[in-house]
């Protein structure tokens, strides 16, 4: 940042009472925190890969408990939806 923008900045913060200092600064910790840096192309893995990691996690016995219909149905087990007919 050049001098003279972080002068410019400055100046008009202090002409700002307290309240709205405070405000500043929490917008500028709020866009901070939104700045996430990307990462890089090596360390990037597509979504099956990582589907499959997590689930290989997962003891088989915990599988035969999920519901066989919880993509058809999934508003019943997620919202507690009556379930839909099959037609």
């Amino acid at each position: 940042m050049s001098a003279n923008l972080e002068q410019a900045i400055l100046k008009k913060l202090q002409a700002l009472p307290d309240g709205k200092q405070q405000e500043v600064l929490a917008l500028v910790e709020a866009l901070l925190d939104k700045e996430q840096p990307a990462l890089p192309e090596s360390k990037r893995r597509p979504i099956s890969e990582i589907f499959e990691e997590l689930s290989s996690q997962i003891p088989l016995e915990e599988w035969s408990e999920l519901p066989r219909d919880g993509a058809e149905q999934h508003d019943h087990y997620l919202y507690g939806s009556p379930k839909r007919s099959n037609t």
